[in-house]
């Protein structure tokens, strides 16, 4: 009876200090569907979301490619959002305090569009004369 009540109580406890090794940020971009990389390799397109057990203050570099659009590049610090559980499993057995920051729960990025080719200027010694 006491090993089963002994894996109840570790049970809370592990649950706490799992959840807190993990942190997800769902990535916008305006217009939707650009290809998005991180660190470097190609992971989807927006909207996606990025979960990752990096310890605070880790950093994700982000680029952003749509066609028709300037590259966007970004980057994620994992020291946005206080993790509670991450500091409750700290207190209890010290190892999560790694992860007791966290991601904003979402980051939104405008891409900005190309602009098109300038139209050439006209050649003053073409033009007609009277």
């Amino acid at each position: 009876m006491k090993n089963t009540l002994t894996h109840f109580a570790a049970l809370p406890i592990a649950l706490v200090f799992a959840s807190g090794c993990v942190s997800t940020t769902l990535i916008h971009s305006e217009p939707t569907g650009a290809k998005i990389y991180l660190d470097g390799e190609a992971v989807g397109k927006t909207p996606y979301s990025m979960s990752d057990t990096k310890i605070v203050g880790s950093s994700t570099h982000v680029k952003l490619v749509l066609d028709g659009y300037e590259q966007f590049d970004a980057s994620i610090q994992r020291n946005e959002v206080f993790d509670a559980g991450a500091c409750l499993g700290g207190v209890l057995v010290l190892f999560p305090f790694l992860w007791i920051q966290g991601y904003k729960p979402e980051h939104r990025y405008e891409l900005t569009p190309l602009r098109p080719p300038a139209a050439p200027s006209p050649d003053p010694a073409a033009a007609p004369r009277s």
